[in-house]
């Protein structure tokens, strides 16, 4: 039976992956910082030699944007680095290898669904140490998984719904930018497709998403109005009128034509999967 290593465990899809392994009874070790810091190449192979997994789920990442602007190069520690150690730990092993990235490897132009072939572009510090992970991966292994996606949520760790969720507590109105389109990413969906790819020798680079696209201002009236706080207004405003340190792309619709190609199932809407989220969170 396949064991398979899980980086950044902490973390919101690290977290659903290491539940759906366990729920599978496949063997598995979920690592964080506290076991290994990935960006110390000795303590990496040594953390995989001991291990020796057959597979490798690649969650760790540096995903705070904004303060990759000031900090690229620690970003690219983690983001590329990080993951050249673990790609030649993988080479070293014959382990496969999945590497999780990000519509942020895109321009984020135009009102088309990019598809995994499509040129990347980054517009900030984030992305580009995304993507020079990807190339790492691509460079360092001949059959990989580089799966990519958007606008996480789950229930380990900050994200979208929770940031609402609490800033609903103090104000009945909040300002959502309304002009950068993706679609939510629910990491208990995710987690089994995920587990589903790994398990498979369908190799290549995905988009992976909960299907339905909207704006964080959409996203942000359907926190409030399924959580039942309808008396939170939202105010839609232009990206140009809440100001960032990184640049966020416009459009981060991504196809997921590919998924079905491979004959893997596609995720549930992201209303649905917000739901249950709520539910879950106990909203």
């Amino acid at each position: 039976m396949m064991k398979i290593l899980v980086t950044g465990a902490c973390g919101q899809l690290g977290f659903d992956i290491c539940a759906e392994l366990s729920r599978r009874g496949i063997e598995h070790r979920g690592a964080d910082i506290a076991d290994f810091d990935i960006t110390d190449r000795a303590a990496a192979e040594s953390y995989f030699d001991a291990y020796m997994p057959d597979a490798l789920i690649h969650c760790s990442a540096w995903t705070a944007v904004d303060r990759a602007e000031e900090l690229e190069e620690r970003a690219r520690d983690v983001n590329a680095n990080g993951t050249r150690y673990l790609a030649e730990c993988c080479r070293k092993h014959g382990a496969k290898m999945m590497y999780i990235s990000t519509d942020y490897v895109f321009p984020g132009t135009g009102v088309g669904f990019y598809a995994p072939g499509d040129p990347t572009g980054p517009k900030n510090a984030y992305g580009r140490t995304k993507l020079e992970g990807e190339l790492i991966v691509r460079e360092a292994l001949d059959s990989f998984f580089i799966v990519r996606t958007s606008w996480v949520f789950g229930k380990s760790g900050n994200n979208f719904v929770r940031t609402m969720l609490k800033a609903a507590e103090t104000r009945s109105e909040l300002s959502v930018v309304c002009d950068q389109i993706g679609s939510p990413t629910y990491t208990f969906d995710l987690a089994p497709l995920l587990c589903d790819m790994i398990a498979s020798e369908k190799y290549g680079v995905y988009h992976a998403t909960n299907e339905g696209i909207c704006s964080w201002a959409e996203f942000a009236e359907a926190i409030f109005e399924y959580s039942g706080k309808m008396g939170v207004k939202v105010r839609p405003i232009p990206t140009s009128g809440y100001p960032t340190p990184a640049e966020r792309p416009m459009n981060s619709r991504l196809s997921k034509e590919k998924l079905t190609e491979a004959g893997f199932y596609r995720l549930p809407t992201w209303r649905d999967a917000l739901r249950r989220y709520l539910k879950e969170l106990e909203v």
